[in-house]
């Protein structure tokens, strides 16, 4: 799509395309292949720059409009990137494993610490250090997110993830934050992650009865997606169910929540080339606006009918309802800041869609690597019997002690963060200076945690399964203070729910490895990319129930029963 800035050259063709031939029979054609020859001339001018077509047409355009002088300092101070395809430029760096593509695209170009580059029309950049990430997600200027056409088409452009930054993002952001996020809230829904944790053990041992003596029969995602989607549903709706795991005996609205959280993750895990080729839009080729079309009347009803429950409840009550769940929160928030139920669906669907999945995908993989590494599995058994003991349950409390159980979940972490490129990128709604370089405003700007935490000037040895580099004397923060390891995010944008990502984890995980034992097992640590980097073979463990004389004599402790 042609710009104000650069349209003079189009003129120029078009002029040179109205004299062809002057009054011969060919006039037509002369002017359709000036056409043709003006638009591959003008396609490869812009492809030949570094980064490809989007950066070099932003700085064609920035030629033409300060004169040379500007065209010299546009020269001096580009960015490293790979030039792609005409038109399309790098699409292909976003398809599969993103975060590896352009980890070793900015290795080969010695581009590490900021990299250019397009995806059709949208020029993007992603930094894989540090430092150059802090710049970008604590700049006011990166405040905002591109809007993808799925999360437009999902509402979200109305909830805490996509909407701009303002006053509206600002008054959501601190309604979760005090209401759902803060220290006192997770503290006080502990018991609602108790009742879930003893359903997920029992659920581990239905399946593991299930298949005796065959290894690798209890495939675990299944029970921690549908813990993780309880928990949510509790907090969000204040609805409880029982964690099932046969299809038949599982409550109807579980299972459709399911089906709809299931369609939003591929909605919005997928590159839509119609955010990026805006000719394509249209077309609508991989049926994204179609899919969103049909989803959304199906999201509405769903929590629109949770809401009007809520609010019809809350009617009948004599005295002021008491605040049990974040939907009744935002019932009751006062008149000046009331959400409209178009508003409140778009925000209350967000924290069902958002809260699903980073705990299952973390504990998944931290499950893998302790049965990768049983040396690693025992110091945690060695430290639950220690803190604990073999006779009563873990309390969410009890996890502050359990210090090598957080180093492994760091590790954890590191190694595999669940968004590797944090999830979803940033907007550049300025002009601004990052490590340098001058990102013009409507870049889109990614970090790579992934290139950050693998890179071994940053981490040694960072491809080892190390839990003990996070045990020194001082405690390494992982939320967002030090970019070195940032897997929520940093600045004003990072996941307000972090903590209580952490403590359900660190519980859950605490949970299952006080009941079981994880036997060796083959393991496959291949990822798939969707929106979050997950095992691309669920994880099938070998498990068996922890005996309790055995844990009694490893703590030298001698217990009546």
């Amino acid at each position: 799509m042609a710009t104000p800035d650069d349209r003079g050259s189009w003129l120029l063709y078009l002029s040179l395309a109205a004299k062809c031939a002057g009054e011969q029979p060919y006039r037509l054609a002369g002017f359709l292949a000036v056409c043709a020859v003006a638009f591959v001339v003008t396609c490869l001018l812009h492809w030949c720059f570094p980064g490809g077509p989007a950066w070099g047409r932003w700085w064609w355009t920035r030629r033409l409009g300060a004169g040379a002088g500007g065209g010299a300092t546009a020269v001096a101070a580009a960015l490293p990137g790979p030039r792609g395809l005409p038109v399309v430029g790098s699409m292909w760096l976003m398809t599969g494993l993103a975060h590896r593509k352009l980890a070793a695209a900015a290795g080969s170009l010695g581009a590490r610490r900021l990299m250019a580059f397009s995806l059709g029309g949208t020029r993007v950049v992603v930094a894989s250090h540090p430092d150059v990430a802090r710049e970008i997600l604590s700049s006011p200027a990166f405040a905002d997110r591109p809007i993808k056409e799925s999360a437009y088409g999902l509402l979200f452009h109305r909830a805490i993830g996509f909407a701009p930054y303002g006053a509206y993002w600002r008054a959501l952001r601190r309604v979760a934050s005090t209401h759902l996020f803060s220290p006192r809230q997770v503290a006080a829904s502990a018991a609602q992650r108790a009742v879930i944790a003893r359903q997920m053990v029992g659920a581990v041992k239905e399946l593991s009865a299930a298949s005796p003596g065959r290894r690798g029969g209890v495939e675990v995602r299944r029970v921690l997606r549908r813990g993780s989607l309880h928990s949510v549903m509790w907090s969000v709706f204040g609805r409880r169910y029982d964690l099932e795991l046969d299809p038949a005996r599982e409550s109807p609205e579980t299972r459709e929540l399911r089906r709809l959280v299931d369609e939003g993750y591929d909605l919005l895990g997928q590159i839509n080339w119609s955010d990026h080729l805006p000719g394509l839009a249209c077309l609508d080729l991989q049926s994204t606006r179609a899919r969103c079309d049909r989803l959304v009347p199906l999201v509405t009803r769903f929590v629109g009918g949770i809401v009007d429950e809520h609010r019809a409840r809350n009617h009948l009550r004599s005295a002021p309802p008491a605040v049990v769940d974040f939907t009744d929160v935002l019932l009751s928030l006062p008149a000046d800041d009331r959400l409209t139920d178009a508003d409140m669906i778009a925000v209350l669907w967000e924290m069902v869609f958002r809260g699903t999945d980073t705990v299952a995908v973390l504990m998944e993989w931290a499950l893998a690597r302790l049965v990768l590494h049983p040396d690693v599995q025992a110091r945690v058994h060695d430290e639950l019997d220690r803190v604990v003991g073999p006779h009563r349950a873990v309390t969410e409390s009890d996890t502050a002690s359990l210090v090598y159980l957080h180093a492994v979940i760091k590790e954890v972490l590191r190694m595999h963060p669940p968004g590797p490129l944090l999830s979803w990128a940033r907007l550049a709604t300025s002009d601004v200076h990052v490590d340098g370089h001058l990102i013009p405003a409507g870049t889109t700007a990614m970090v790579n945690m992934w290139a950050i935490t693998h890179d071994p000037d940053v981490w040694a040895e960072p491809t080892e399964f190390q839990p003990e580099r996070f045990m020194g004397s001082t405690e390494f923060p992982i939320m967002g203070s030090d970019l070195r390891l940032a897997p929520f995010g940093a600045g004003r944008r990072s996941c307000p729910g972090k903590s209580l990502a952490m403590a359900t984890v660190a519980f859950w995980l605490a949970t299952l490895l006080h009941e079981f034992e994880l036997l060796p097992s083959p393991v496959d640590l291949s990822e798939v990319l969707k929106l979050s980097c997950e095992m691309a073979v669920p994880l099938a463990l070998a498990v068996t129930a922890r005996p309790r004389q055995a844990v009694q004599k490893s703590v030298g402790v001698s217990v009546s029963l």
